[in-house]
């Protein structure tokens, strides 16, 4: 093979690969993250030997498709972080994470899953419960946040919204605004039942295992 034959080879595995993180976006978007691989494989125009060849486990194509999205969550919580008013931040913070899991359904599952075999997924997500313990700790120093509220009920917050999306997508996709709208009034400090004690929070190993048990599958 002349070096010229192997340039081209490698542009052209080079183009199916993105061929294939274009289809899947789109699939994963429609029909969620265990859509049929083959149906990605066929939108791509490849045959399903090519996409394994590139992606031979569901998470490494999770992660080459989604982990961008979950970068984009930790910027918000980072942001989020430099906002002055503590509780303006937390509450702008929860609104957009669950907007963007309106806008994209590979999205929703991608928030609330766990994917031990992919770290580009699993390192942003870190990085975002981070700085959303350090903004709770700040709105609940001012008095802003209900105390017991964690950076895991964020996480649960967000399950929900999974799925009330799920079954509301067709037939009134605005309801998770309405959802939002009570959880994060529930959090007030100020609010009516602001001093009644709350359930036990989950701890890290709860909110792994769920995560994990949420995981799509091949």
């Amino acid at each position: 093979m002349t070096t010229g034959q192997g340039r081209g080879l490698r542009r052209d595995a080079e183009a199916n690969r993105e061929r294939v993180v274009a289809a899947a976006r789109a699939v994963f978007a429609e029909r969620g993250l265990e859509a049929p691989l083959e149906d990605i494989a066929r939108r791509a125009g490849v045959n399903i030997a090519t996409l394994y060849r590139r992606f031979p486990e569901r998470e490494s194509l999770i992660e080459a498709v989604l982990a961008d999205r979950l970068a984009d969550l930790a910027d918000l919580a980072d942001a989020a972080l430099g906002r002055p008013d503590p509780w303006e931040g937390f509450r702008w913070f929860v609104e957009r994470a669950c907007a963007m899991q309106a806008a994209d359904r590979g999205v929703t599952e991608a928030f609330t899953a766990c994917f031990p075999g992919a770290p580009g997924m699993e390192e942003p997500r870190e990085r975002a419960l981070a700085a959303l313990d350090t903004l709770i700790g700040r709105a609940r120093e001012r008095g802003r946040l209900r105390p017991g509220v964690t950076s895991g009920d964020v996480l649960l917050f967000l399950m929900a919204n999974a799925g009330v999306l799920r079954a509301t997508r067709d037939a009134a996709p605005g309801a998770w605004k309405r959802l939002v709208a009570l959880l994060l009034d529930a959090c007030r400090a100020d609010g009516e039942e602001a001093g009644a004690p709350l359930p036990p929070a989950l701890t890290p190993t709860e909110l792994h295992d769920a995560m994990v048990s949420a995981r799509p599958v091949r």
